[in-house]
This record gives structure tokens, sequence and C-alpha cells, in this order.
């Protein structure tokens, strides 16, 4: 499998919504266990006052991305594959 980032852009209204979202997002994936895992994602305060999201994503392919997506009902702004990953400090808590 290869590392993607998915952005989505503007995707929640609020917390719960992404809680949500999250929940569906977990159930998906469990049932797609040889193409996609999810990492970790990192929430973004968008300029529309909406939340968006940056998620590390494994992957069979950017289409077994885009599938579970749509199964899931999550929106995908952008797919870009990781070439490499720099660790210079862990995530904060």
């Amino acid at each position: 499998m290869k590392l993607y980032a998915i952005i989505r852009r503007d995707g929640f209204t609020d917390g719960p919504t992404l809680e949500t979202a999250a929940a569906r997002s977990t159930d998906v994936g469990d049932s797609m266990p040889e193409d996609i895992r999810w990492i970790r994602s990192y929430v973004l305060n968008e300029e529309s006052g909406a939340l968006g999201t940056l998620c590390i994503y494994e992957a069979s392919s950017e289409q077994a991305i885009r599938d579970h997506a749509e199964k899931a009902d999550l929106p995908v702004t952008e797919i870009v594959p990781i070439a490499d990953t720099v660790v210079v400090r862990p995530d904060p808590d």
C-alpha cells in the first residue's frame, strides 16, 4: 500500500458532524482492510467557518480512496501521493 494525504475542504459544519463522519469512515474502512487504512487526521479551521481535514491514509490506490469516500459519504477535494516522511518532532498532544 502507498501513503496518501486527502484534503477535504469545508466538508464539515461542526465538531459533531465531523465525529459522525469519522465513525462512518471507520466503519467503511474496516470493511475494506486490504484497500485502505486511516492513519491520522488534522482538523482545519476553514475561512468559511466550516471545518476541513487533512487525512493521512494508506491505500492500494487513489481509486480505493475515492471508493471509500463515496461509501462513507465523505468529500474529497484533493488526493496527494506522499513520497516520503520526515519527522522532526512527534505530533504535539
